[in-house]
C-alpha cells in the first residue's frame, strides 16, 4: 500500500517544465571521443560526437594488384587505385547550421535517371554533376572549401605519405568454422567420424547455454573495414592512378575511401 501511495504521489513532485525538459526531450550524452556541444535552446542540450579525420580525403576505385620495382630493385606489392569523374565538394556543413564541421564529397558520375529526385535536387542545389556516391569527411576546420570544388589527389597526397583506406571486403557467403575461423579438422581415417564438424560449443547444465560471441559457422566477408598506415608508393598523373603498398579491401571496381593516416603526436593530440 505504501508503494502504491508513492507511485500516485510521484507526478506531483515534478512540475510541467521538468517533465517537458527531462522526460520528453531527447538528450545525447557526450562520448569519450572528441565531441562538440550545441545549445539549440535554453532547455535542451545536444552533443554530437563522431570520429574526426586527420584531413580531407578522396574516393577512388580499386583496379587490381601488381608488383612495383623500386630504384634499388626491391619488389613491392601494390594495389592500383584509379579515379573516375568526381571528388567534387557537394556540401559544406558548419557548426552553426548542422552542429558539426564536415565536407561532403561526391564521386563517380552517373546518368540523371539513376538518382532519386531528392538526390538530384541536392546536387542541383550545389551546382554539381550527378554522382552516385556521397560521403562526408568530418574536419576540425572547413575554411578554404567551397561547393563545386574539385579535389585532386596529387595535390592532397604525396609519394611516401601514409594513408588510411576503407572499403567493403569481398563477400564469401555462409562458411564453416574451418574457413571462417581457421579451425582444424579432425582425422580423416582411423575410424574418426569428426572431420569438418564444429564439435562441442559449450558445457551442459552449467552454464546451460552458448556464450555470446562464440566462433561458429556463419556469414563471412562483405563487411566494412579500414586498413591503416599504408604507404603511397607512386602517384601517376598521366594515368590518373595511385599505387598503395599492400592489399586493399574488396575486389576490382570496389569503392575505396582514402584519408590521411591518423598518427598520434603528428596530426592527433597525445591526450
Amino acid at each position: 500500500m505504501a508503494m502504491a501511495m508513492a507511485v500516485v504521489s510521484f507526478p506531483s513532485l515534478l512540475n510541467k517544465s521538468t517533465l517537458s525538459t527531462s522526460l520528453f526531450t531527447p538528450t545525447f550524452l557526450p562520448a569519450k571521443s572528441s565531441s562538440l556541444l550545441i545549445k539549440s535552446s535554453p532547455r535542451t542540450r545536444f552533443v554530437v560526437s563522431s570520429s574526426m579525420e586527420a584531413g580531407i580525403g578522396v574516393m577512388g576505385s580499386k583496379l587490381g594488384m601488381m608488383s612495383f620495382f623500386e630504384e634499388d630493385g626491391t619488389v613491392v606489392p601494390v594495389t592500383v587505385v584509379g579515379f573516375r569523374e568526381g571528388n567534387i565538394v557537394t556540401q559544406i556543413k558548419t557548426l552553426a547550421t548542422d552542429g558539426y564541421d564536415a565536407v561532403q564529397i561526391g564521386y563517380r558520375r552517373v546518368r540523371d535517371k539513376k538518382l532519386t529526385k531528392p538526390e538530384t535536387g541536392h546536387l542541383l542545389k550545389a551546382g554539381t554533376i550527378p554522382m552516385r556516391h556521397l560521403q562526408e569527411f568530418r574536419l576540425t576546420n572547413v575554411e578554404g572549401f567551397e561547393t563545386n570544388q574539385k579535389l585532386v589527389f596529387d595535390e592532397i597526397f604525396k609519394e611516401g605519405a601514409l594513408v588510411d583506406v576503407a572499403g567493403t571486403t569481398i563477400g564469401k557467403g555462409f562458411q564453416g568454422g574451418i574457413k571462417r575461423h581457421h579451425f582444424k579438422r579432425g582425422q580423416m581415417t582411423h575410424g574418426s567420424k569428426s572431420h569438418r564438424a564444429l564439435g562441442s560449443i559449450g558445457a551442459g547444465t552449467t552454464p546451460g547455454r552458448v556464450y555470446k560471441g562464440k566462433k561458429m559457422p556463419g556469414r563471412m566477408g562483405g563487411t566494412r573495414t579500414k586498413i591503416r598506415k599504408l604507404k603511397i608508393v607512386k602517384v601517376d598523373k598521366e594515368l590518373n592512378v595511385v599505387m598503395i603498398k599492400g592489399a586493399l579491401p574488396g575486389k576490382p571496381g570496389n569503392l575505396l575511401r582514402i584519408t590521411p593516416a591518423k598518427i598520434v603526436g603528428l596530426n592527433i593530440p597525445k591526450n
